[in-house]
């Protein structure tokens, strides 16, 4: 059972209905969910620690200082930890895989026993999906994917995955960890720069709620008034306790 990918034959006609035929998937869900994960938690944590100095009267130069040890620091954090994630998912899918390889060696009747149920819960008739588990056992790797999508769950995982997940979370912290810094680069008084840090942030956390929204296939409006609403609280929090300590 080697790792080849099975040949599809279709009849001509078929094969030219599906030529014709272009349907629109969004394909990049993996992607925009590490932009997602890293993008929130960049625009959010450093917002939150330059609104809590400032809140400790401390100098823009301080703020910026500590705001970029976070952000590098973060940005190492949060890709590993999407670098660990996907390589575990990775392990997974090779361990379920040599398992059911062997159970496919060691018990062929149980396992065609299982595609047989896994079609009849489609609503297959026995008459019908008789053919179909017998082409199946004829093809072990065929019936080794079979099973490990329609049993499983499983689709396998991109070799490149792990790297790629986490180069995207700690790109994407960066990018949304250096917008509530920018008017402490700028502005002296931390006091003015965390006024403009708020609206330029909170204007961030819109539009990135807004987009986050309309690739997820959610409510982009709600989306967008949320994701502004949970980093407006966060700085807030990180203010008010910063205040409230330095007094």
């Amino acid at each position: 059972m080697g790792g080849h990918e099975q040949a599809i034959s279709l009849e001509p006609e078929k094969q030219n209905l599906l030529n014709e035929h272009h349907e629109k998937h969004f394909t990049a869900g993996e992607i925009v969910r590490d932009i997602i994960i890293g993008v929130s938690d960049g625009l959010t944590v450093p917002f939150a620690l330059a609104a809590g100095l400032s809140g400790a009267n401390a100098t823009s130069s301080i703020v910026l200082t500590a705001g970029i040890a976070e952000v590098a620091a973060g940005a190492i954090s949060m890709g590993l930890g999407g670098y660990l994630a996907a390589k575990s998912e990775a392990d997974h899918y090779k361990r379920e895989l040599k398992r059911e390889q062997d159970e496919i060696i060691a018990v062929p009747d149980t396992e065609a026993a299982e595609v047989a149920e896994i079609l009849a819960q489609y609503g297959i008739e026995a008459h019908e999906y008789g053919p179909v588990v017998n082409a199946l056992r004829k093809n072990p790797q065929a019936w080794l994917d079979f099973m490990m999508k329609f049993e499983l769950g499983l689709e396998k995982p991109d070799p490149r995955r792990a790297l790629h997940s986490a180069m995207t979370i700690a790109v994407a912290y960066i990018l949304g960890g250096i917008v509530p810094l920018i008017p402490y680069m700028f502005i002296p008084n931390a006091a003015e720069a965390v006024v403009i840090s708020v609206i330029v942030t909170l204007f961030a956390l819109l539009i990135f709620g807004y987009a986050k929204g309309y690739f997820t296939g959610n409510r982009p409006f709600r989306s967008a008034f949320e994701t502004t609403l949970i980093g407006a609280f966060a700085s807030a929090a990180a203010f008010g306790l910063a205040k409230a300590f330095h007094t």
